[in-house]
């Protein structure tokens, strides 16, 4: 066990590394930091003493060793568009973004569970018809357009839940939280299903699809014989081997919803790390696009490293080869 983790954390320092190469690539090339920090009336001798003092003219291997060195202590400049320390801006807005997306992971994994379940034990039923012919626009429809859609319902047309923003929320010392105000969990609703909504179909048709291809299985014909209850075959036994898939494809989304917010910050105007990426694109701001790469890719080495641990300890194959292999 020790071993297998030591050579995932060994891969995802290498991934780390390729991305940090990326990261800096885009804000050494893109654009000049200089111009975009200077006005045109600044002299030319200002310039030049404002590069030697950021390590502009330093060799370029030099600037990748300080990059990253920086990078690992969370700094990761000033913001050209704000003139602010951008890990002071994307830790004011990541409060919004991981509340938004804890809330539509367990949506989406909670409700996808369920219905793939109930799908799979009464496949020719109506409801099951019904939930499966429903899935489709799920999968089917893009996150902005379900996202004005539902805008459009619950908003415009019933004025039960607010279109945008976050509503009230609550300092819990550096941490913002709407979850303890009425108008933050209303606002929080609406964000949730639209950016849910894809996962939570996906889950449910992979759950679905496993389940009844485990349900006719040799080892569940025998469970069956040998007595056991329905509820027993079917949770105690089906259920546990469909869940090996679906942790890497949950792991994987849960990824997704962080970094693929974007769409529905957009929609929502939801303050989060995401719609300061969409605003920093729009204005070339290369030390916030570099340190949210970092970020996503930080996202997604934690989640497949969980993923894969989670793997380990549910699949006994993957123990028994482990074994095999280390003698």
């Amino acid at each position: 066990m020790l071993a297998f983790i030591i050579r995932r954390l060994a891969q995802s320092l290498l991934v780390m590394l390729v991305v940090a190469l990326i990261s800096f690539m885009m804000f050494r090339y893109v654009g000049d930091p200089i111009e975009s920090m200077v006005g045109v009336e600044t002299r030319l001798e200002d310039r030049e003493a404002m590069r030697d003092r950021l390590g502009l003219n330093d060799p370029v291997p030099m600037q990748f060793l300080r990059f990253v060195g920086n990078a690992v202590q969370g700094e990761f400049g000033i913001s050209y568009r704000l003139q602010q320390p951008v890990t002071e801006l994307i830790l004011s807005r990541l409060p919004a973004t991981i509340e938004l997306a804890f809330t539509s992971a367990t949506l989406a994994l909670v409700v996808g569970v369920v219905l793939g379940v109930f799908t799979a034990l009464r496949p020719k039923s109506f409801m099951a018809a019904g939930v499966m012919g429903a899935s489709l626009v799920g999968v089917s429809l893009p996150t902005f357009l379900i996202g004005i859609g539902l805008i459009y319902v619950f908003s415009v047309e019933l004025g039960w839940l607010p279109s945008f923003g976050r509503g009230a929320v609550v300092e819990l010392g550096w941490w913002r939280t709407g979850f303890l105000t009425e108008s933050g969990v209303k606002s929080l609703i609406l964000p949730a299903i639209t950016l849910s909504l894809f996962q939570m179909t996906l889950i449910m048709r992979l759950v679905r699809a496993e389940m009844l291809e485990v349900m006719r299985t040799e080892y569940i014909r025998f469970a069956r014989a040998r007595g056991l209850t329905r509820r027993a075959v079917n949770f105690g036994h089906a259920l546990r081997n469909t869940l090996v898939p679906v942790i890497t494809i949950t792991g994987l989304q849960l990824g997704s919803v962080i970094a693929f917010a974007i769409v529905t910050e957009t929609v929502f105007q939801w303050p989060g790390v995401g719609s300061l990426f969409i605003n920093s694109v729009q204005v070339v701001d290369v030390p916030v696009m570099a340190a949210y790469l970092l970020f996503i890719a930080l996202v997604f080495v934690i989640i497949n490293l969980v993923v894969d641990i989670l793997y380990y300890v549910v699949d006994p194959r993957l123990r028994v080869d482990g074994g095999g292999s280390g003698h």
